[in-house]
């Protein structure tokens, strides 16, 4: 009898086989049952404590999941997944998270079977090709200048969240937001950009009903001297700077020795005179608000206050972006530079108004902005955080549509009638890979079982009844209306989805499926490596702030 040789360290933990295909499916089918219950108008809301004992009360899929401290792998790969559908479409992240868990809860039986992975993800790769040729058959086109069908999109989308109950209110300002910072690059493309020109400000007190969209941009900072000079000004000339107006300072230190005290004079005099120098260089432009990012010294305040010019100094500088793009300026580095061009005229108003007990600049009512911000009011905290990432997803929406005008229908219609394609087609499907890709055809049916379930009706009477209508792949558009869970038409619901939601969900899902399925070890313990020769302690030592200062004593 020999001794057993032993391949890995002690401290290494190794699970191979079935065992950890089982493990993985109970994983990811755990984080899908966290959510589950935030899918459909219906929905419930989750309210997490975080480590510094904040509140986040939501039910964003990707919100909640992004929250939750989660160990082990498999169930950590299934939150990446959500976070991918956030940053790619923004809406979904629910759905996508419940059919990849459903797809690896079908599998199950199949490896209990002694199924090889590799077989069961070929079907569901075929079953994906298959669906998304469904997807592109059932789906229509629609005309984005169509406000009215624009909205019941995008209200279809947010109808699962929370500010569902304003009703057109979201609808409304992620539409304005969006088309408002569309640009047409030409041959039909458009580009929206939420994230650089869509400004959300979220100011507690007021009601939501007072949150709308800005012909403009409003950013949290007063005029220098509120006494002197105007807070109100209507078609402003606006000159956009990104340079200090205050005297430069030299790189380095330097010393001067002055020996006559008339020198210090000199020094002083040209201090001011280069300040003033640079004022008139801006004044000769006549403007009528003066905005930098940088600092504004008391002398140059002076200069504009005394011609009557508004300043704002220390701006961000995405702010900065956002007016530049609102009224037509161009952001000038050096004030010699300035031309007629680079001034802003496209505003309409400019001034300054206490919301709360803080100043707001707002420049509106611009010609034709390229950016814009939306004013979000609301109760408390944790509600506005909640309208935001309703907003976002509903921007998100709004944006995919306008990029690509393409239909499918909501309600879970869209899912059944690609399961009963697959259904029929699984039949010429030939040899092993029949059956899981049936499964797969069934897992579909999660979605609609899932809203069926959040509605609170029999599941199982009305998804025989769904299945039935769409047996042969005809009627795409019956399916669940999510506030009564009754079988109804989603045309004339309005329930709809767009297009690149839909496949972006498949897509991640099956994808996401496939690959958790295809883990059959997992080795865990494993240390990082060390350098040779190097025998550092573990734990990272902290400088303090008592030997920030000398830096490592150089040992005489």
């Amino acid at each position: 009898m020999q001794s057993p040789v032993l391949v890995l360290k002690d401290s290494l933990t190794r699970e191979s086989g079935t065992k950890v295909h089982h493990a993985n499916i109970q994983a990811s089918k755990a984080v899908a049952d966290i959510i589950r219950t935030t899918l459909g108008p219906r929905s419930m809301l989750k309210m997490l404590l975080d480590s510094q004992g904040g509140i986040v009360v939501t039910n964003d899929g990707n919100a909640i999941l992004r929250e939750l401290d989660i160990a082990h792998p498999a169930a950590k790969s299934m939150i990446e997944l959500s976070r991918t559908q956030d940053e790619e479409v923004g809406d979904g992240t629910t759905s996508v998270i419940v059919l990849a868990g459903e797809m690896l809860h079908v599998a199950e039986a199949f490896i209990d079977k002694k199924y090889h992975p590799t077989v069961i993800c070929r079907a569901y790769n075929k079953a994906l090709e298959d669906a998304l040729s469904v997807l592109d058959k059932i789906s229509m086109s629609i005309d984005v200048n169509d406000r009215s069908m624009m909205l019941g999109l995008v209200k279809s989308c947010i109808g699962t969240k929370f500010t569902s109950q304003f009703g057109d209110l979201i609808a409304d300002l992620a539409l304005d937001a969006t088309t408002t910072v569309g640009v047409d690059l030409g041959q039909g493309l458009r580009e929206v950009d939420i994230k650089k020109y869509i400004k959300v400000e979220k100011i507690p007190g007021g009601q939501l009903e007072d949150s709308k969209v800005l012909k403009g941009v409003m950013f949290n900072k007063d005029v220098v001297v509120p006494g002197k000079m105007k807070r109100k000004i209507v078609n402003p000339r606006i000159i956009l700077l990104d340079c200090p107006l205050e005297y430069k300072k030299g790189e380095n230190q330097t010393n001067a020795e002055l020996v006559r005290e008339e020198d210090w004079a000199v020094l002083l005099k040209m201090e001011e005179e280069y300040i003033e120098n640079i004022c008139v260089q801006i004044l000769k432009f006549k403007p009528d608000l003066v905005i930098t990012e940088k600092g504004l010294s008391d002398l140059a305040c002076h200069y504009f206050s005394k011609a009557g010019v508004s300043a704002i100094r220390r701006l961000r500088k995405t702010d900065n972006n956002r007016i530049a793009k609102a009224c037509g300026a161009v952001i000038v580095n050096r004030p010699d530079e300035l031309q007629e061009s680079d001034v802003g005229t496209r505003a309409g108003l400019f001034e300054v108004k206490k919301i709360g007990d803080e100043f707001f600049s707002f420049i509106v009512d611009c010609k034709d902005p390229k950016a814009c911000t939306v004013l979000l009011r609301g109760a408390s905290k944790d509600l506005l955080n909640e309208v935001e990432r309703n907003l976002q997803d509903a921007m998100s929406v709004a944006r995919n549509i306008l990029k690509h005008p393409k239909l499918v229908p909501g309600g879970g219609a869209t899912e059944l009638t690609v399961s009963a394609t697959l259904k029929q087609k699984s039949s010429s499907v030939e040899g092993i890979e029949k059956w899981p890709y049936e499964a797969a055809a069934v897992a579909f049916e999660a979605i609609p079982r899932t809203l069926a379930q959040n509605c609170g009706v029999n599941v199982i009477r009305t998804m025989t009844a769904l299945q039935g209508k769409h047996a042969n792949g005809e009627n795409a558009w019956t399916g669940i209306d999510g506030n009564s869970g009754e079988i109804a038409d989603m045309k004339d619901l309005k329930i709809w989805d767009a297009y690149n939601v839909k496949a972006q969900t498949f897509k991640t899902a099956i994808e996401a499926a496939c690959m958790l399925l295809r883990i059959d070890d997992i080795v865990s313990g494993i240390k990082k490596r060390q350098a040779p020769g190097s025998n550092q302690p573990s734990k990272p030592s902290i400088e303090t702030e008592g030997d920030a200062d000398n830096e490592q004593m150089i040992p005489e």
